[in-house]
């Protein structure tokens, strides 16, 4: 007895962007919640963000498309713990981080 695989689901895409902010990129579809670096807004405000590329259902590269998201919470990640030391000379330093974050729910790709 031999176990066969079904045939992968081709993944249905729609209309998607890829977009540049805090110095990172995001593939994002509308609809989508992503957490990206600190944006500057209240929650529930409206920002646009610079799109590098859209692209529709068939694949198609769009030109001048725009981007508006919802700001929908900002908060802080979970800690990291950096542990410093040095062997044989007493010396331990312990100090923890906190990455603020911005979580923006995706509105409609325009272009």
């Amino acid at each position: 007895m031999h176990f066969v695989c079904p045939a992968p689901k081709k993944l249905e895409v729609g209309m998607h962007a890829i977009i540049e902010t805090g110095g990172k990129q995001y593939r994002v579809a509308p609809g989508d919640v992503v957490r990206v670096e600190k944006i500057p807004g209240d929650v529930g405000s409206e920002v646009e963000i610079p799109v590098k590329a859209a692209f529709q259902d068939s694949g198609e590269l769009v030109s001048g498309a725009t981007l508006k998201a919802t700001i929908v919470g900002n908060g802080r990640g979970s800690k990291v713990v950096v542990f410093k030391f040095k062997r044989k000379k007493q010396y331990k330093k312990t100090i923890g981080h906190r990455q603020s974050f911005t979580e923006l729910r995706v509105g409609e790709i325009a272009g």
